[in-house]
């Protein structure tokens, strides 16, 4: 499952750089597939629908950092846990239980990210 910021976050931005899919967004920023990943072109969401990969989405949210679930793998396949979690130093990054994916699905995930 992908990992969620909560609003207990103090904005201090030590998750940001740590993202190896650059999923992770200054509140208020609008997020595309293709920052920060291979991808060009179409791509399709979570949801089914196809998206241009360097096409704005709107921000997941306003007044602090957020995680766009479509790009977070929870680091499988580059490191042991969720960065993003281990250098928050109040704890607000953790599982995000609308969106389940097994280690299997996070790894196709990363995959399609980052196309060799």
């Amino acid at each position: 499952m992908a990992i969620k910021i909560t609003d207990e976050c103090i904005n201090c931005g030590a998750c940001e750089p740590e993202c190896p899919n650059n999923a992770i967004y200054e509140g208020g920023t609008e997020w595309a597939i293709a920052d920060g990943t291979s991808v060009k072109g179409s791509f399709t969401l979570m949801d089914g629908s196809v998206t241009d990969a360097g096409a704005p989405h709107a921000p997941v949210a306003v007044d602090v950092y957020y995680i766009t679930a479509e790009k977070c793998t929870e680091c499988q396949g580059f490191h042991e846990e969720p960065q993003c979690a281990a250098v928050c130093p109040v704890d607000c990054c953790v599982p995000d239980e609308m969106y389940r994916e097994t280690v299997e699905e996070l790894l196709a995930k990363k995959e399609k990210l980052h196309l060799a």
